[in-house]
């Protein structure tokens, strides 16, 4: 029975979104507890080998975001120990970390991509990489960390680039600003769902805090939006996560400015955040699943060779 399974929850890490992963393992493993599993909550460490070994789980369950545990890295070592798991595989994770090479997959399958330029971060703070507006973006970061919007008639490039606690790596994305509305659209058991509009309130744009923080950020589900654009935004969430080979859960996250008819794919998150704000569990309950069920299908649905 689906009640006697192990599941250990995997969160937390050691990189910039460990407090996000901390968050949304505690959630799911409060989720599955309700649902009847046997959970073993598992603050990820240099020893996640050691330790799975001696719990051997009968399943772990992915909550991990950023590098390692959205990147590949954790998915090949749990493929190597052979214990199902939940959200993508190897190759879909790594590809999706990687801001470049997800875009080349989206733009040869057809999706619509903003122009971008790939670029150190020393030749983005000496001078503007292309004209402004534009954002740059750290190419394997997750959370928004490190993304910096570079306004129209801006003078210079962001003093952000050249401070010392910078930590978000030395290549970036430099890529066209598309102004309207943002986006995002899941795909849950190969179906897309409905779209939420997030509004930041107090915020310029999306950025971690208005993510995170309750009440930084405003939702609007159903997304206003006309049925024709509605409906191509959900048929684009669905062949992005086709074409990365995406399973489980994902979310595509999408800019669209009705005035110039203008929408673009972002990217595609292979490991949402499942905390108390964040989108995909709202997309869920939307279409009538509750969280518990929501975490239940993914356990059932986890499993190696993704």
């Amino acid at each position: 029975m689906s009640q006697a399974k192990h599941v250990a929850v995997l969160m937390g890490g050691w990189v910039s979104e460990r407090p996000v992963s901390l968050n949304s393992g505690r959630a799911c493993a409060a989720a599955l507890e309700e649902a009847g599993y046997r959970v073993t909550p598992v603050d990820v460490g240099h020893d996640i080998a050691a330790v799975l070994e001696r719990l051997r789980p009968d399943v772990a369950f992915n909550a991990l975001h950023g590098r390692f545990g959205e990147d590949g890295a954790i998915q090949g070592l749990l493929e190597i120990m052979q214990i199902p798991y939940t959200h993508s595989g190897v190759l879909a994770s790594a590809v999706a970390m990687n801001k470049e090479k997800a875009k080349g997959v989206f733009a040869a399958a057809g999706l619509p991509v903003a122009n971008h330029r790939i670029v150190t971060r020393a030749e983005a703070a000496r001078d503007h990489v292309m004209a402004p507006p534009y954002v740059l973006k750290p190419i394997c970061e997750g959370s928004s960390f490190g993304v910096l919007i570079v306004r129209e008639g801006a003078n210079r490039p962001p003093e952000a680039l050249s401070s010392a606690g910078w930590h978000y790596g030395e290549v970036l994305m430099a890529e066209r600003f598309v102004a309207g509305q943002e986006l995002t659209c899941a795909v849950i058991n190969d179906s897309p769902t409905g779209i939420i509009e997030i509004v930041p309130v107090g915020y310029a744009f999306y950025d971690y805090d208005s993510k995170y923080l309750p009440g930084a950020s405003r939702h609007e589900l159903p997304a206003r939006l006309k049925p024709k654009i509605y409906q191509n935004v959900q048929k684009l969430t669905l062949e992005a996560h086709r074409a990365l080979g995406c399973r489980g859960v994902s979310r595509s996250d999408f800019r669209y400015d009705a005035e110039k008819d203008d929408l673009v794919i972002l990217e595609v998150n292979t490991q949402p955040g499942m905390t108390g704000t964040s989108l995909v569990p709202e997309l869920a309950a939307h279409q009538g699943m509750s969280f518990p069920e929501l975490v239940s299908w993914m356990v059932e649905d986890a499993s190696c060779d993704r």
